[in-house]
C-alpha cells in the first residue's frame, strides 16, 4: 500500500460497498461515489451523487403515524455508461471471465482508476480502463475516460450513454421503509449533437437540479465519427454511439457531465447554464490539467507527512481526502454544513450534528476561510435553535443532537 494510492486487486462483490464509498470523488460542491459506470443501485452496487446542502423533506405513514424525514437527496446518476459488442448482451460482469480487475484511487490527483480485462462467451478479449474525476477546479463538471481495447478481434462497438434521474434514496436499509423518491422530473432533451440535458426538482424544497452530458470518441487525439441516437423519457436521458474497432486498436471513450442548481449563484437557470458549461468544457486531458493543479495547491497547504512512511501515512491521507472533499474552497460561498458521513452516501441521512467541531482544528491552521464559512451556516440557523430550546424549556440554542 502506497503513501498516496488506495488499490483493490480483484472484484470482491462483498466489499463493494465499502470500496464505493472509500473510493467517492468530490469537490466540496457534489460527491460521487466509486460505483462502476455501468451499474444500477442494487444489493452489490449504489451509485450515488450528493450536493452539498441538497436536502428534501417528505413524509411517510409507518404504523398509521406520520414519520417526517429529511434526507440529503441522491441526485441523478451522471456516471451512467455500458458498452455492448457486435448486438451481444449489455456489458456485465457476471457475463463475462474476468482475467484481471484493479481499482486504484490516486488520493494526490483526485482520480480514480479502474482497470479490468475480461473474455466474453465468444472468446473476445478486452480491456477496459476507466478513469475518473469530479473537477476541483470547476466545481461543476465531473468528466469519465473509458481506453477499450480489442485484444484479438474487431467488429462493432455500442456504447450507451445516459443521464438517470430516476433515482431514489434507497442505499441504508434500515432507511427503506421511509419514503425515498425526492426528485420529479421538469424537463429534459437533445442539444448539441453530442449533448443530452436533464432537469429536476426536489419535491418539497424545491431545488432544480440539471445536468448535462457531452460523450465522444477519440482515436488518440482525432475525434472518431459515430452512428448516434438519442432519446429521453421523464427524468432520463441517453444517447448510443457505434462505431468499428479493429482488432488490436485501442478507443476512447470521454463523456464530461455538467451539474448545476438553481441554489447556485450568478447563473440564470440550471438547465441553461449547464449546457453553455458544456459546449465551453474542453476534454478529459485539458479537465484533468485544471483538477490535477487545484489538488497539488491543495495538498501543499494540507499535507500532514509523517517521518516514517507507514500504514498510518496512508490512513492520514486518506482522512484528509475525504474532508476536502467534502468541505473545500468550493464550499465557501455556499450554505452547507459538514455531515456526519460527508458526501458519500446516505448514513445518517446526511443530517448535519457538530462534526465540524472535530476537523475545526485541522482547517484553521491551513483554510480558515472554509471554517468561517462553516461558522456562518450556524449563524443562519442561530434564531431556529434558539426558538427550539425555548419550546423544550432550556436558554441558550439548541441545534439538532
Amino acid at each position: 500500500m502506497a503513501t498516496w494510492t488506495l488499490k483493490y486487486d480483484g472484484f470482491d462483490p462483498g466489499n463493494e460497498s465499502l470500496r464505493e464509498a472509500l473510493c467517492s470523488l468530490g469537490n466540496g460542491y457534489f460527491c460521487t461515489r466509486g460505483t462502476v459506470e455501468w451499474a444500477k443501485a442494487g444489493d452489490v452496487h449504489y451509485p450515488g451523487t450528493y450536493l452539498a446542502g441538497g436536502y428534501n423533506r417528505l413524509t411517510t405513514m409507518v404504523a398509521g403515524r406520520p414519520v417526517v424525514n429529511e434526507d440529503l437527496v441522491n441526485m441523478p446518476n451522471w456516471l451512467f455508461l455500458t458498452l455492448r459488442i457486435e448486438g451481444g448482451p449489455w456489458f456485465d460482469l457476471a457475463n463475462v471471465k474476468v482475467l484481471d480487475y484493479t481499482q486504484e484511487l490516486d488520493i494526490k490527483q483526485g482520480i480514480l482508476v479502474r482497470t479490468i480485462r475480461f473474455r466474453d462467451p465468444k472468446k473476445r478479449e478486452t480491456s477496459l480502463v476507466s478513469r475518473r474525476f469530479v473537477n476541483m477546479a470547476k466545481p461543476h463538471i465531473g468528466a469519465i475516460e473509458w481506453s477499450l481495447t480489442a485484444h484479438n478481434w474487431s467488429g462493432t462497438v455500442q456504447v450507451r450513454s445516459a443521464l438517470d434521474g430516476q433515482v431514489i434514496n434507497w442505499g441504508v436499509k434500515r432507511y427503506r421503509q421511509l419514503e425515498g423518491r425526492h426528485l420529479d422530473p421538469l424537463d429534459q432533451g437533445l442539444a448539441e449533437a453530442d449533448t443530452v440535458w436533464i432537469l429536476m426538482q426536489t419535491s418539497t424544497s424545491h431545488i432544480q437540479v440539471a445536468q448535462a452530458a457531452r460523450t465522444r470518441v477519440y482515436d488518440g487525439d482525432k475525434e472518431v465519427a459515430v452512428k448516434r441516437r438519442r432519446r429521453c423519457r421523464d427524468g432520463y436521458a441517453q444517447q448510443d454511439l457505434s462505431f468499428e474497432i479493429g482488432k488490436g486498436a485501442q478507443l476512447r471513450i470521454e463523456k464530461v457531465v455538467a451539474f448545476y442548481t438553481s441554489r447556485d449563484r450568478g447563473i440564470f437557470e440550471p438547465a441553461v447554464d449547464a449546457q453553455t458549461a458544456i459546449t465551453r468544457a474542453g476534454t478529459f486531458t485539458e479537465l484533468m490539467r485544471a483538477h490535477v493543479l487545484e489538488w497539488d495547491q491543495l495538498w501543499r497547504r494540507c499535507d500532514i507527512e509523517l517521518e516514517r512512511q507507514s500504514r498510518t501515512q496512508i490512513a492520514l491521507r486518506v482522512h484528509i481526502f475525504h474532508l476536502l472533499q467534502t468541505v473545500s474552497r468550493n464550499t465557501i460561498e455556499l450554505d452547507a454544513g459538514v455531515p456526519a458521513r460527508g458526501l458519500h452516501g446516505e448514513a445518517y441521512r446526511g443530517h448535519i450534528f457538530w462534526d465540524e467541531l472535530f476537523i475545526f482544528p485541522f482547517l484553521n491552521f491551513r483554510v480558515p476561510e472554509i471554517t468561517q464559512a462553516l461558522l456562518r451556516y450556524r449563524h443562519r440557523r442561530l434564531d431556529e435553535a434558539r426558538a427550539l430550546a425555548r419550546e423544550a424549556g432550556y436558554q441558550g440554542a439548541m441545534y439538532p443532537w
